[in-house]
This record gives C-alpha cells, sequence and structure tokens, in this order.
C-alpha cells in the first residue's frame, strides 16, 4: 500500500471518532510570474495534522478540549527525515499528540485511541 493511500485509509478511518484529521502538503512551485511559493504548514510538518478531543479533569470544570495532534505517515521501509522528527518533538514538548504510523492501528496508538 502506498503512503497516499494509508493516509487516506487513517483519515477515513479514525475520523469517526474524537479526531479530525487534515492532509498537509508541504512543498514549494514557481508562480506565472517566477516566484518561489511555499505552501503547508512549514518545513517537517507532518502528513496529517488535526485535533484530537479530550475531557478534561476539575482544574477546567470538566471542558472538552481540542489537543493538536500530528502523523506522519510512512511505508514500512520509508525513514524519517530529521526536520519530520524535530517538527514531532516540537509538537510533543508543547503537549500534543504526535508520531510515526506505518498503520492505521500505530495512527490510533499515536493519537491514544487504543
Amino acid at each position: 500500500m502506498s503512503e497516499q493511500e494509508l493516509q487516506q485509509r487513517i483519515r477515513l478511518q479514525l475520523g469517526s471518532s474524537p479526531v479530525r484529521l487534515w492532509r498537509n502538503n508541504v512543498g514549494a512551485l514557481r508562480d506565472e510570474r517566477g516566484r518561489l511559493v511555499t505552501y503547508g504548514l512549514c518545513k517537517g510538518s507532518s502528513d496529517l495534522i488535526g485535533l484530537r478531543q479530550v475531557l478534561i479533569g476539575p482544574e477546567h470544570l470538566g471542558q472538552t478540549m481540542a489537543v493538536f495532534s500530528a502523523i506522519e505517515v510512512k511505508a514500512p521501509k520509508g525513514r524519517l527525515r530529521e526536520e519530520q522528527r524535530s517538527f514531532l518533538e516540537l509538537v510533543e514538548r508543547f503537549g500534543g499528540y504526535s508520531g510515526v504510523a506505518t498503520s492505521v492501528e500505530e495512527a490510533a496508538r499515536v493519537l491514544r485511541l487504543s
């Protein structure tokens, strides 16, 4: 299965849970005037980004809040680039959920759904 197919499966299968994930294409191209246009969240940002709903404890009076989530999708032999690793570590340091997934089950573990 290609990374693109896996990304789509993860998005569709986990999208009915308390998670919303969006495809994050990152790259650059030249416009009709030759200017470089970059797109995506930032260099190294994950393939899938989104929100994971969590119930907060008494200190927030039981409010439901969203936690930023990032999943880097890789084929079984895929390699994580250093800027991707740095992005995942940043998300974790700031309290988000992040990780690498080579299957829907691994993505669910990253999002703490299983």
